[in-house]
């Protein structure tokens, strides 16, 4: 998988909204763009795109004028790095495009899907599990931890 600025930039972005997010389930406070790119070194104008794109998939809402801003639809605890994801690329996981499972390949490659379809559950396994609380808290889950603590993990190939 290769993750683009986009998505690394929308995750941070979010990030930087989980932050600002209140605990006591009041309103939240909007957070300018300006603050969110300074503090993320997100370029404003790249932002303004991610952050459409969040908006448009019901993760960010926004207000214009002198006290306006982003913020978190849901709670930090209920977004997903995947939810993220798809909101700014589309699917975990396509294969020219399209979706593993409606692939039309013959029977002698019926493995190499069931192989598409096993990289999408892994990239879930760990995408849909971590979310903006678990980031902006600095704690993953005990097996997604476990996955990163593995010496393989941190060697390039």
């Amino acid at each position: 998988m290769r993750t683009t600025a986009k998505v690394d930039y929308a995750v941070r972005a979010a990030l930087e909204l989980a932050r600002a997010h209140p605990a006591d389930g009041s309103r939240p406070v909007p957070v300018t763009r300006h603050r969110i790119a300074e503090a993320q070194a997100i370029p404003s104008k790249f932002l303004e795109h991610i952050l459409a794109d969040l908006r448009r998939g019901g993760l960010v809402a926004s207000v214009r004028g002198t006290d306006g801003g982003y913020w978190l639809q849901r709670p930090p605890e209920n977004v997903s790095m995947a939810d993220i994801i798809r909101a700014v690329e589309g699917p975990l996981a396509d294969v020219r495009g399209e979706r593993p499972e409606t692939l039309d390949y013959p029977d002698d490659l019926a493995a190499l899907q069931r192989a598409w379809i096993a990289l999408r559950a892994n990239l879930r396994a760990v995408l849909e599990h971590v979310t903006l609380a678990d980031l902006r808290d600095g704690k993953l889950h005990d097996d997604i931890e476990s996955l990163a603590a593995l010496d393989d993990a941190w060697e390039a190939r």
